[in-house]
């Protein structure tokens, strides 16, 4: 039982340090459904779920063996939130309703994978380290973990504060933290300075 117990904490902390990130964005995505209706919340949580379970299998295919992860070029993805923040800005219409930032399903999707492209670099080491039986656990537990993330993340978006927050400021705010993350993600991977060394 102990050794379950541990696995679970294990599974959670890994988790949570790997996905902290996707609170903002899920509870950008969920103000947005409040006042756009685009996504609808069914799309945010399933498209959690899809980004989710493709950075998983990528783990799970790297630990493997079967897939050589190029580190540094991953942090490409990077560029896909920053697309979207940067059209979200550029059709901002006369009211001031925070834009639809991502569409649907495939998008929220697309914007799980792009922020989690670092999951994979920590998924590979730790999925190869577990015996099967753990790795069940760990699997489990992000399941249910993802679920808990959609549902504080709903929870804050339908938090007052955070409304009128969005409501003054949205127009410009939520592409702007889908434009800031892709800043991070982009600068983080060390990507451009592998591209400077090509240029060079």
């Amino acid at each position: 039982m102990t050794d379950l117990w541990g696995s679970v904490s294990g599974a959670a902390a890994v988790f949570a340090a790997t996905n902290l990130d996707d609170i903002v964005v899920l509870t950008v995505l969920f103000v947005a459904t409040r006042s756009t209706g685009r996504p609808r919340p069914w799309q945010i949580v399933t498209g959690q779920y899809l980004g989710i379970t493709a950075l998983v299998a990528a783990g799970l295919v790297g630990a493997a063996g079967l897939l050589v992860v190029p580190d540094p070029w991953t942090g490409l993805l990077g560029l896909l939130p920053i697309a979207l923040g940067v059209r979200a800005l550029l059709a901002r219409t006369d009211d001031d309703a925070p834009p639809a930032v991502v569409g649907g399903l495939l998008g929220v999707a697309g914007v799980t994978v792009a922020n989690g492209a670092d999951n994979i670099a920590v998924y590979v080491p730790v999925f190869r380290a577990l015996d099967p039986g753990t790795g069940l656990v760990y699997l489990l537990v992000f399941a249910v973990l993802v679920a808990v993330w959609c549902g504080v993340a709903a929870m804050l978006g339908g938090h007052p504060r955070v409304i009128r927050l969005i409501d003054r400021a949205g127009h410009w705010l939520v592409p702007a933290v889908f434009i800031a993350i892709g800043v991070v993600i982009v600068a983080g991977s060390g990507v451009l300075g592998r591209l400077a060394d090509l240029a060079a």
